[in-house]
């Protein structure tokens, strides 16, 4: 079973969740966000990325096909399925 410390004021803050499985989840108390990793220190680093792209950090990306052939290796040619926004975006 997970447990997560408890002695924390929960309105803040963070809370480490050790799973089953070994690994370790950061919550952050404020937002709700959360991310795992292998240790905690993984997992605070993954959260704090996370914490920044949901503030507003980050760069856009203007062409992401582009993106998606100079980053990620990806053809977007070759991707199956739908590639139109929902229409709530």
């Amino acid at each position: 079973m997970a447990s997560a410390t408890s002695d924390r004021d929960e309105s803040e803050g963070i809370v480490f969740v050790h799973e089953d499985d070994g690994s370790v989840t950061a919550r952050d108390l404020e937002t709700g966000l959360a991310r795992g990793g292998d240790t905690r220190s993984e997992a605070l680093a993954q959260l704090a990325e996370v914490l920044a792209l949901h503030e507003g950090g980050g760069e856009p990306i203007d062409d992401p096909d582009e993106f998606l052939r100079a980053e990620l290796d990806i053809d977007p040619d070759e991707l199956e399925g739908d590639r139109d926004l929902p229409e709530f975006l």
